[in-house]
């Protein structure tokens, strides 16, 4: 009798996904053409050129999503159309001559998570060689100890120089940022197996759990130890939480979380006496006074960006965001403060708030336990994320160094976050029975 429904609800659904995303695109196209009179005083192809191609990937992915898997989440694909977006605008502000490859990455991203969430018909060869691809992103983040350099000519060596034929190096690949999603898949398999022994055995206790546990906390600690070497500590603390997060969940177990926190203060309090630049974000964020115009120069000018901002902010292009070092990258949020104020702010707040409950809502509904720990993982990892920037560049949190997803520039970021917002796609068609689904949007749409 109600045959017709579903088929009527994708309609609804690809209806709102295309109203939400011409929002978007006014948005975007509406502050590029401010940032271009702030700096030139016309609309200058030169900035607009970006978000056009920007618009012209996205209304392609759009098409092709609805064409081909007309089941997934509506309110995704605006998401990545938002971050990825704003990104752009952001880098036209911040570093111009980034701006064309942040156009390429963009497009390449979206492309490649098209491409995930439409060409395969299952994710278990994924769960299958849990640890082939483990190993494989181990050995190439081990590979930089030996090959690793840094473009920018100083700091951690965490690249790796790709050659393209006749054209010299000119790509540079951060196996952490591959190796975080590799980590995420080889846990969601690993629980998946062996989720109702964690869940018997932790009655028994730490010895009953610890035979189940020893393999995965092998690998674990051995991409611990890889990372600590690298003095990639922002990949490493975002590694443990995640681990940590995935762990509770299999087992239910708050003992785990307990001994975590504990673990994680330790190794913080010897990271600190042991790494200069651990002490130094530590003090930084502590009290970043006394040092403002030397090794706490970054944490103060972020400072001052944010409070320059107020409730609506400066507008695009007319802040002084370029006064804070590596500010395309680190802080771009400060930029994103001081530009768009507290209201800019809090609405990429929300935005991954969002993402975060789309995401931990497709791991409830989610009936494979792969995918609930899969989409779980990805989702942890997004928000986690974006909490450690954010509260690094606010002083909320000791600066960890990594970047805030599809806004920051890195091509490798950009890439990787691509794939993992294509699994999220790909899992958002997971064959909920149609009353389930109604019932669900029924709900959402009550007061």
């Amino acid at each position: 009798m109600y045959a017709w429904l579903p088929e009527d609800v994708h309609e609804l659904n690809g209806r709102r996904e295309g109203l939400l995303l011409l929002l978007v695109a006014a948005f975007v196209f509406v502050n590029g053409v401010a940032l271009s009179l702030a700096v030139d005083g016309a609309p200058l192809w030169q900035h607009l050129w970006g978000p056009i191609v920007w618009f012209l990937a996205i209304a392609a992915a759009h098409v092709l999503l609805f064409l081909f898997r007309p089941q997934h989440d509506p309110l995704l694909l605006p998401m990545f159309a938002l971050l990825s977006g704003w990104g752009i605008i952001l880098i036209d502000r911040l570093a111009v001559n980034f701006m064309a490859r942040q156009v390429m990455w963009v497009v390449l991203g979206t492309a490649v998570m098209l491409a995930v969430t439409i060409l395969p018909r299952n994710l278990r060869i994924l769960r299958r060689y849990r640890y082939t691809l483990l190993i494989a992103g181990l050995l190439l983040l081990a590979s930089t100890l030996l090959f690793g350099v840094n473009p920018s000519g100083y700091g951690a060596a965490l690249w790796l120089p790709v050659p393209l034929p006749y054209m010299g190096p000119i790509f540079y690949f951060q196996p952490s940022e591959l190796l975080k999603l590799l980590l995420v898949i080889f846990l969601a398999s690993y629980f998946s197996e062996r989720e109702a022994l964690l869940r018997q055995s932790h009655v028994k206790g730490l010895r009953g759990t610890f035979p189940y546990l020893a393999p995965l906390l092998l690998m674990w600690g051995f991409c611990m130890l890889l990372l600590v070497w690298q003095r990639d500590l922002g990949a490493a603390t975002l590694f443990f939480i995640v681990f940590l997060a995935l762990l509770y969940l299999a087992t239910g177990d708050r003992r785990y979380v307990a001994a975590g926190m504990v673990l994680m203060l330790l190794a913080g309090i010897f990271a600190y006496f042991l790494f200069d630049v651990v002490a130094l974000r530590v003090d930084a964020w502590w009290n970043p006074w006394p040092d403002a115009l030397g090794r706490a120069f970054q944490i103060v000018q972020s400072l001052y960006a944010v409070a320059a901002g107020g409730l609506t902010g400066q507008g695009a292009g007319q802040g002084f965001p370029i006064y804070i070092p590596v500010v395309h990258s680190d802080f771009v949020f400060a930029a994103v403060a001081e530009e768009w104020g507290l209201t800019g702010s809090l609405s990429l707040v929300a935005v991954f708030m969002l993402l975060a409950y789309r995401g931990l809502r497709l791991a409830m509904l989610n009936r494979r336990p792969f995918r609930v720990y899969l989409a779980a993982g990805i989702t942890l990892l997004f928000s986690i994320q974006a909490l450690l920037i954010m509260g690094g560049v606010t002083k909320l949190l000791p600066l960890t160094g990594v970047t805030l997803p599809f806004i920051s520039y890195g091509g490798s970021s950009m890439l990787i976050s691509s794939i993992m917002f294509g699994l999220l796609l790909h899992m958002s068609q997971e064959d909920v029975p149609a009353s389930q689904r109604l019932a669900i949007r029924s709900q959402q749409s009550r007061p």
